[in-house]
């Protein structure tokens, strides 16, 4: 039997990859891109992956990627846009509500999330993560500046720090919140990259153009 509640996200979401205007941005996660040599290689897993930004950009350095979205539109437009790159063989694309997505142990050596609210799965993510996995996760933030992207209620937002708070139990590589412009607007949100490990000595990412 079909959740009502997934039915009508995923007509939602349908209707606003139908809108013309509805645009979301083509480029992976900064962070992402800027520490991805740093990452273990692997299998990786994308959640909520719209029109495939992240998977594409996984997929393009040799990770086999499962990309999740609730959205049939989405799915087939990150489907034409893989082929036009060349890479719809590394990924799979899955068509599923991510609440009732199951995730198996240890599987996934990245797993990156952007601007999708999953505080309450973190716990299924960080277990799915392989060891010394990494997870990439970016979100909306609540504030108090004038902002034009994101969520226009607070409910869809994250506090100050919750998103530190709930991965507290990994290894922080980075964190930061900032306004930023995201596509043609400015947003105010919130990046963490965090590795599946604990320790007093570990090995660190070599960030360049850093002092």
């Amino acid at each position: 039997m079909t959740d009502p509640d997934e039915t009508d996200d995923r007509t939602r979401w349908n209707e606003k990859y139908d809108d013309p205007e509805f645009q979301l941005p083509e480029e992976p996660i900064p962070e992402l891109k800027r520490l991805i040599d740093e990452l273990p290689d692997g299998r990786a897993l994308d959640v909520a992956t719209g029109t495939g930004r992240n998977a594409l950009f996984l997929a393009e350095r040799g990770y086999d990627v499962d990309a999740v979205d609730v959205s049939d539109e989405a799915l087939e437009r990150a489907r034409e846009r893989a082929a036009d790159r060349g890479v719809e063989g590394n990924v799979t694309w899955i068509r599923a509500d991510f609440d009732a997505f199951d995730l198996e142990p240890e599987s996934y050596d990245v797993i990156a999330v952007s601007f999708f609210a999953a505080l309450d799965r973190l716990p299924d993510l960080k277990e799915a993560l392989a060891p010394d996995g990494v997870l990439v996760y970016e979100h909306h933030l609540r504030s108090a500046d004038p902002i034009d992207v994101g969520p226009s209620s607070d409910r869809f937002r994250f506090r100050s720090n919750d998103l530190l708070r709930a991965c507290l139990d990994l290894t922080v590589l980075y964190y930061a919140e900032r306004r930023r412009e995201v596509g043609e607007g400015i947003a105010a949100d919130a990046t963490i990259v965090a590795r599946k490990s604990r320790g007093g000595r570990q090995s660190y990412p070599l960030v360049e153009g850093t002092e």
